[in-house]
């Protein structure tokens, strides 16, 4: 399954997610299938970072996208979910997330081409890195984006175990179950909370079948999907 693939899979899913918000209500069976859509994105942008040629230009095109996503998503969540609190669009949790990626390569790569050869120093600098990602996860928190906390969490967890798949796609789920344990165990083990875990988890199954190979190129065609169908449900259903 390559690059391609996978993100027509998080296209479709997401818009299953939204128009099943506007169309249907929320707690659909669309809403279900929708939940594929961020842990891939969260995989994409893992795998940006690792095959960009110029991180600067990635950057700059998911803030110019999260500003641009920003009033078509707030429409879409006061008028359609009706929203009571304000949010930030899930471009600025993806930026944030490459950002903990970045900071935590560049503190490990300086930690790394230092002349102290003691190990334990390395460490200290790896553990520092780790604590500015833990920040950031909070930062996103604090900010209201859009999966919050998590969202950076598993973004990172995906470029930090790429080297090893399996190890990644178990804390994959693993951090999914910890995403719904409150709710699970507050709602005595609901089924529909057990189905947003198993929907949530589920592409562990298609990120384990790629392959590594880009296929066809549709990086724009992404950014601009999401701004646009999220005005486009809003303008139809308000």
């Amino acid at each position: 399954m390559t690059s391609f693939s996978l993100k027509i899979i998080a296209i479709v899913a997401m818009f299953c997610d939204h128009f099943g918000d506007a169309f249907l209500g929320q707690f659909s069976f669309l809403n279900l299938i929708g939940r594929m859509a961020f842990p891939i994105f969260a995989f994409q942008i893992s795998e940006g970072y690792t095959h960009t040629k110029n991180l600067r230009k990635y950057f700059i095109r998911l803030g110019i996208f999260a500003i641009i996503s920003q009033i078509p998503f707030s429409l879409f969540s006061y008028k359609i979910l009706n929203a009571t609190t304000f949010s930030l669009n899930v471009f600025f949790t993806l930026f944030i997330g490459l950002l903990s990626i970045y900071l935590y390569d560049y503190i490990c790569t300086l930690s790394q081409k230092s002349k102290n050869d003691k190990p334990f120093v390395h460490y200290i600098d790896k553990i520092f890195a780790l604590i500015i990602v833990v920040l950031l996860s909070y930062v996103a928190e604090l900010i209201h984006t859009d999966y919050g906390y998590w969202g950076v969490i598993i973004i990172f967890a995906f470029y930090l175990l790429r080297k090893r798949k399996i190890a990644m796609l178990s804390i994959f789920v693993a951090l999914c179950f910890i995403k719904y344990l409150p709710d699970l165990i507050k709602y005595n083990f609901n089924y529909l909370i057990v189905l947003l875990f198993l929907f949530t988890a589920l592409p562990a199954l298609f990120i384990g079948l790629y392959n590594g190979k880009q296929g066809k190129k549709i990086k724009y065609l992404l950014y601009a999907f999401y701004p646009l169908h999220l005005f486009l449900l809003y303008l139809i259903f308000n």
